[in-house]
């Protein structure tokens, strides 16, 4: 097949998924396809009001005052002014409609936008934010928009987009909360690494996931906007003369012991077209919600993603950078609420030199993440890192901006996760997630073509399908091999895989751990290999850290340290791997026992 044959299969086939998918849901359902029905009824009167009206909304002619429906030429009749109540429905429909973009529009572009800032920058700018919003919550809306109407004009447009602000702090709130949650996901975190800017991962990750109750929400305050300009003009404020709902309601209201029907049809139009709006914001929330149903459960791990604040306790050690990775003395501290802090890394010094796979080996808690993430500059914000030399290509990284590290990551340093299924975000098909990270360096169809390439290459026998699947589609291990292949899509010099095979059954470990040796041997790549099991060390490492609460407690060759481990820490480790000549062995005997297997 065909790189172009390819191309045209993918792009129909994600043609198909992302566009004709949501709505295809969405027309399923009765409530959904019935609400949209009735909604493009209304816009499409609206919009053939000048075809579809019998007379201009403001003619009056007194033989037609109060006229019964059916009159000829009238089809609604004539209200108690003598107007034609059918282009004056026409006329109300647009103007609600345009009241409900104006208001909604506002509160939404608003409250999202300064919601998604506040929710992933950090606490400062949150508490700026919050405060902000809240105290413009405190505000009575309708009064401010009334008092201030000498102010606006007087027309519905400028009441609209003022009522609009004071919408806002509900969406920010909203939205807010939403991103606190998200932006914690590991998938988050992977777009990161990949090199995304903050902009793109908002717009394009953040937003995404928290979609769904922003368009509910809009709709409502789209029925908000629509109900609170017919209030306002049934009370007498904004412009008499222009026709609206709220007018109509009005002078209905004279008539109403006479000529009840009058207010059936600005009451009943008005129903139609909130209800259709309400409705239709629940029906498409469902569709878009629909398929990541029930496949998030058991996928988080809470990892804070902001910079750390960084110190560099020696800045002339600079000169002693060498080799590929060059860490000297890194510490990674965390602050107490007692004003104290917490030691989680002591020390460290390691190297990591271009085409050699160095494992970092440790339980949980000995602080080896904690290590690879002050690399990546993944470590929460309120982290306290310091080193004498912290370099990668000879760079420093202690010195990085944001917009520095992502040139670093991807093309540089890339990062293979532990849960392959919590770093894929599930609103995007998977071969979508890897192009994104490859459009900055390539045209999007050369990036596809790559892509394709490459999950043939990580062993993937349907690239295509793959490439089309969403996350809960494919298996642990085929979500391992797409991390694996988006991760080397860009040549990095240096590899970090925390944990690659962790999640895996022992067959699939196998093959991970096969295609991590073939890919590194191929393109020459340094790998931090972060694991607590010897057995990977054994398997792929040429030289192996120790690590145990938070300090390096022995390093040498992988062959020394299974020949003659000298820390007490490192037996156990070794001790502790599982065959049928050492189990339930005391752990001194069980590493000489493994020592010799190994030799």
């Amino acid at each position: 097949m065909t790189a172009t044959n390819i191309e045209e299969i993918v792009s129909a086939d994600a043609k198909t998924l992302s566009r004709k998918g949501v709505f295809v849901r969405l027309l399923r359902k009765p409530l959904g396809l019935l609400s949209l029905l009735v909604l493009l009824t209304l816009i499409t009167l609206g919009l053939l009001e000048p075809v579809l009206a019998t007379h201009s909304p403001t003619f009056s002619a007194l033989e037609y005052v109060n006229a019964p429906p059916g009159t000829p030429g009238w089809p609604l009749g004539g209200d108690k002014n003598g107007r034609d109540i059918w282009a004056r429905v026409l006329a109300s429909i647009n103007v609600s409609l345009i009241s409900a973009l104006i208001g909604a529009g506002v509160g939404v572009v608003l409250g999202t936008v300064f919601g998604l800032i506040a929710g992933y920058a950090g606490q400062r700018i949150d508490a700026v934010m919050s405060w902000i919003f809240n105290l413009l919550m405190t505000f009575p809306a309708l009064v401010l928009v009334i008092v201030l109407q000498p102010v606006t004009g007087g027309t519905y447009q400028t009441m609209m987009a003022l009522f609009g602000v004071f919408l806002a702090p509900g969406i920010f709130r909203l939205v807010r909360n939403l991103v606190v949650g998200v932006r914690s996901e590991l998938y988050v975190d992977a777009a990161r690494v990949s090199g995304l800017s903050n902009m793109r991962i908002l717009a394009r990750h953040v937003f995404y996931a928290v979609r769904g109750p922003v368009i509910i929400s809009a709709a409502f305050l789209a029925s908000a906007a629509i109900g609170v300009q017919a209030g306002l003009a049934f009370l007498g404020f904004g412009q008499s003369t222009l026709p609206s709902f709220g007018t109509m309601t009005g002078d209905a209201f004279v008539n109403i012991y006479t000529e009840p029907v009058q207010l059936l049809w600005s009451a009943g139009f008005l129903a139609l077209l909130n209800g259709s709006l309400v409705l239709l914001g629940n029906a498409y929330r469902d569709a878009l919600a629909a398929p990541q149903a029930g496949n998030r459960a058991g996928r988080r791990k809470k990892v804070n993603h902001h910079h750390p604040r960084t110190e560099n306790s020696n800045s002339s050690a600079a000169a002693a950078i060498c080799g590929l990775l060059t860490v000297r003395n890194l510490w990674v501290r965390y602050p107490q609420v007692d004003g104290s802090q917490k030691d989680v890394v002591r020390g460290i010094s390691l190297d990591v030199a271009p085409g050699e796979i160095v494992g970092l080996v440790g339980e949980s808690g000995s602080g080896k993440s904690q290590t690879a993430f002050s690399i990546l500059g993944l470590l929460p914000r309120q982290a306290v890192v310091t080193a004498d030399v912290l370099a990668l290509a000879g760079e420093p990284l202690l010195t990085k901006d944001n917009h520095a590290l992502r040139r670093l990551r991807g093309g540089v340093v890339a990062y293979i996760p532990q849960e392959p299924m919590s770093n894929l975000d599930p609103s995007f098909t998977v071969g979508s997630q890897l192009v994104e990270g490859l459009t900055s360096a390539m045209t999007r169809r050369e990036a596809k073509d790559t892509v394709l390439k490459l999950l043939a290459r990580v062993g993937i026998t349907d690239p295509v399908r793959t490439f089309n699947s969403y996350p809960h589609q494919i298996s642990g291990g085929m979500a391992q091999r797409v991390l694996i292949a988006g991760s080397v899509a860009l040549r990095p010099k240096l590899l970090i895989a925390d944990e690659p095979t962790t999640a895996l059954d022992v067959t699939v470990q196998a093959e991970i751990l096969d295609l991590l040796r073939d890919l590194q041997r191929e393109y020459g790549m340094g790998v931090l290999l972060v694991t607590h099991n010897f057995g990977v060390v054994a398997d792929l490492c040429d030289r192996v850290l120790v690590m145990r609460s938070g300090e390096l407690v022995e390093s040498g060759t992988v062959r020394s340290i299974f020949h003659n481990p000298q820390h007490p820490y490192t037996q156990e480790l070794i001790g502790s791997i599982l065959d049928e000549d050492v189990l339930r062995e005391d752990f001194p005997s069980a590493a000489l026992a493994t020592s010799k297997e190994f030799s």
